[in-house]
């Protein structure tokens, strides 16, 4: 039999989940509200697919070897947003909020209005929704 692993989550490690938490809430994750004390939340999106959040002393818990890299990740977590408007206004009130702007919002060659911003961390994340034809 040939092995078929499925995809079915990616998990962030995060320095402050309080703060994380909050960013992630601000791009509208259905996080829970007991989430901000605990080393390790997990939300179920779509499909059942899961975005987790594990602070670090949660990790070296299990991986006693483990240290944040020094530089930034190579991921980026992207979110559909309704309308190029919503762009627009997810991207401000983040930035409202005193997340750093990577990119202003624009209407982007292959279609999109995009824009993207750093979570607590130093994770890109990019807002985008289809602009009209």
């Amino acid at each position: 039999m040939t092995p078929s692993p499925q995809l079915d989550g990616v998990s962030v490690a995060v320095q402050d989940m309080a703060a994380s938490m909050a960013f992630y809430r601000l791009c509208g994750l259905p996080v829970p509200a007991d989430a901000d004390a605990q080393p390790h939340v997990e939300v179920v999106l779509g499909g059942g697919f899961r975005i987790m959040f594990d602070d670090q002393s949660g990790i070296t818990s299990w991986d006693a070897g483990w240290a944040p890299p020094d530089r930034g990740g190579r991921l980026t977590l992207a979110f559909r947003c309704s309308s190029p408007a919503e762009v627009d206004e997810v991207h401000r009130a983040i930035v409202a909020a005193g997340h750093p702007e990577h990119l202003a919002p624009f209407d982007a060659f292959w279609g999109q209005r995009y824009a993207s911003v750093l979570d607590p961390d130093g994770t890109a994340v990019d807002l985008y929704a289809t602009l009209p034809v």
